[in-house]
């Protein structure tokens, strides 16, 4: 699956959750938006955190290669 493709399906689903889950379950598609407004709110924290752990584990494999 292309980058696009993925994209796509992506774009997609959102649009599923806050436009036609409106229509379809109103209570449901109001817990749903709660849920991914928290995600969106921390998404930031969770790729700074994997960035930290990322180069934490490149610092320690240069401390311990001799070199």
């Amino acid at each position: 699956m292309t980058s696009i493709q993925q994209l796509r399906k992506v774009t997609t689903v959102h649009k599923d959750v806050s436009e036609r889950l409106k229509k379809i379950n109103p209570g449901l598609a109001k817990e749903v938006r709660i849920i991914l407004d928290e995600n969106k709110a921390e998404r930031h924290l969770r790729g700074g955190m994997a960035t930290k752990l990322k180069y934490s584990h490149k610092k320690a494999g240069a401390i311990g290669d001799g070199s």
